[in-house]
């Protein structure tokens, strides 16, 4: 019976060094932008069994909003402690996550001029994150969520390149600017030394209503869709709009107002929904 007790140890031992794992989180990773002529920032989320497994994983690119950077889910977020908790629990798949940094230099995730952070993200950041780490690249296994201006990244970035991602799930979004507002084009013009045809063509291109009107609504069904704005957020007439035009063409998506307000404390109880919806692609739902 002695002969028994090392062996029962060490069974022990492992199975709590086992559960025990914890994810990694990477906040200052680093490559160089030809297109942003510069060196742009990210970090990185890779899930407990990382390192020991020689797996692809799916790949969820997390978008911060503006005032944060690529740090802002991983100070704030607690995106380590919440997809650690939310994968040991079964509720999600393991992952990884990419947050890369759109407020350095120049702040946004749309093209303009000077500043094409959405060339850079497809044509540069993805391509290299999806080199460097363990990423299957096909669109079943690829979603896209964000906060606010991340959340307005998120459903551009899902309708402008639907056959990418499986999932988008834009948090208290900034949805682009609503039929109401479009008498304020001129003005725009006039602050930008534009003409009023290319602030309307910037515009369109960058309001989810627009593009909802614009886009083969096949397209947009081939996204699984959640948003989600607080009840207290001053975003929310966007976000109950695109509800209502989805509704009306009947594109399948899950819509959740909760009590809260644009905040930190809301989007933190976010992102463990985010993680589970997500999931059920990765899984194939």
């Amino acid at each position: 019976m002695k002969k028994l007790i090392p062996t029962i140890c060490f069974c022990l031992l492992f199975s709590f060094a086992v559960k025990s794992q914890t994810g990694k989180v990477f906040d200052n990773l680093k490559l160089t932008s030809k297109i942003l002529k510069s060196e742009r920032s990210f970090s990185i989320y890779l899930p407990p069994d990382y390192e020991s497994s020689k797996r692809d994983y799916p790949v969820l690119y997390l978008l911060h909003g503006a005032g944060d950077d690529h740090t802002g889910w991983v100070q704030f977020g607690e995106v380590l402690h919440i997809t650690d908790k939310a994968i040991k629990a079964g509720k999600a798949t393991p992952m990884i996550i990419v947050m890369p940094d759109a407020n350095t230099g120049k702040r946004g995730y749309f093209n303009t001029e000077d500043w094409r952070y959405e060339d850079f993200f497809f044509e540069e950041l993805m391509p290299y994150v999806e080199k460097k780490y363990r990423i299957r690249g096909e669109k079943r296994y690829r979603a896209i969520s964000g906060l606010s201006m991340g959340g307005g990244g998120t459903f551009m970035y899902a309708l402008h390149k639907p056959e990418l991602f499986s999932s988008a799930c834009p948090l208290s979004a900034s949805v682009g600017m609503l039929p109401k507002d479009t008498v304020k084009i001129k003005d725009f013009a006039e602050s930008e030394k534009k003409s009023v045809a290319e602030m309307r063509k910037y515009f369109k291109r960058h309001s989810a209503i627009s593009l909802l009107d614009s886009i083969p609504v096949e397209d947009i069904k081939s996204v699984r869709w959640y948003i989600d704005c607080g009840d207290d957020d001053f975003l929310f007439e966007g976000n109950s709009l695109v509800h209502i035009s989805m509704m009306k063409k009947k594109i399948p998506h899950e819509y959740r107002v909760r009590d809260g307000a644009h905040n930190w404390t809301y989007w933190r109880e976010s992102l463990p929904e985010v993680l589970k919806f997500v999931s059920a692609a990765f899984h194939q739902h």
